[in-house]
């Protein structure tokens, strides 16, 4: 395991099953790496530090290949480790306290309460060291 912060490790944001499925090498250059950490530090380890509880990746680092393969956009900030989903597991309420809690407490570049047609939600949030954040706020965005 390659820690990132006290809580958060390289791994969970580089697996995937999509990725493993279709024999992609989801491994990011040493600026996703960065930029990683830093939305690590910046959003997710407080968030994770204020609930009290785990915080889950669905989706951390994507490469370009399996972006394409997942149906992410050209311009993804998953491709550059700018982004990450986090996991509600079913717990629409626990989603919505995380989503509050980042849109009242942290600095982001984006902030949006995803669905798909099949029931699922997530939270997806960015945050772009680079440059200035947005602080751009989506609250139901259906996925296809």
């Amino acid at each position: 395991m390659t820690p990132i912060t006290q809580h958060f490790c390289l791994e969970e944001f580089i697996k995937s099953n999509e990725a493993k499925k279709r024999g992609i090498t989801n491994l990011p250059d040493t600026r996703a790496v960065v930029n990683l950490s830093v939305l690590c530090i910046q959003i997710l380890e407080p968030l994770r530090v204020a609930m009290g509880h785990p915080i889950k990746i669905g989706s951390g680092y994507r490469c370009k290949e399996l972006n394409k393969a997942v149906g992410g956009v050209s311009n993804s900030q998953h491709i550059i480790g700018q982004a990450a989903d986090l996991c509600i597991d079913g717990d629409i309420e626990k989603g919505k306290r995380w989503f509050n809690w980042i849109k009242t407490h942290c600095e982001f570049d984006q902030l949006i309460w995803e669905h798909n047609s099949k029931g699922s939600y997530w939270v997806h949030v960015s945050f772009n060291a680079q440059g200035k954040n947005r602080k751009q706020v989506i609250d139901n965005l259906l996925k296809k």
